[in-house]
């Protein structure tokens, strides 16, 4: 599996931008599978409700299951997994977007804008390929416009060899 990841600062607009690249890319006919890496506690479960009664006795795994979909949840009761652990509880696709990891050692794409008031992290992450922006900068990677979708899978799927 390709993986590749989309990092930034808090509002810089990761998630939309994640989003749209789902679908540009999946409507090329690509598989792409989605990692959101979060720094808060969560939990997807109810308390009283079954499956979290099954992990509130013990299980490690609990799988609820439905006609549309299932979902996975692990107690993993330790310390935070890396993302290659995360990668390889997923079942094979074309590509991964990652967003998050910014510190972990995959190719990125940063999401940048000035209005967050925070500094670019590209200058100091070789691995940091290139920035999606909505202001000019003169950087030494591509300077990708953040709201041109097609343009930003055409690099992301360029780089990883999965261009046609």
């Amino acid at each position: 599996m390709k993986v590749y990841g989309v990092i930034g600062w808090k509002n810089s607009g990761k998630t939309s931008l994640m989003e749209r690249l789902v679908a540009d890319i999946t409507g090329r006919g690509y598989t792409v599978s989605t990692v959101k890496h979060v720094h808060h506690a969560v939990d997807l479960d109810q308390p009283g409700k079954d499956t979290f009664r099954h992990r509130a006795a013990g299980a490690r795994e609990v799988v609820l299951a439905s006609a549309d979909r299932f979902a996975l949840m692990v107690e993993h009761r330790g310390p935070e997994p890396d993302l290659a652990a995360v990668l390889a509880r997923l079942a094979p696709v074309d590509l991964v977007l990652v967003e998050g990891y910014k510190r972990d050692s995959h190719a990125k794409l940063e999401v940048w804008r000035d209005e967050t008031g925070q500094p670019l992290i590209q200058p100091g992450d070789p691995l940091v390929r290139a920035v999606a922006t909505d202001t000019r900068l003169n950087l030494p990677v591509p300077v990708l416009d953040l709201n041109d979708t097609r343009a930003v899978a055409d690099f992301i799927l360029a780089e990883l060899g999965l261009a046609v």
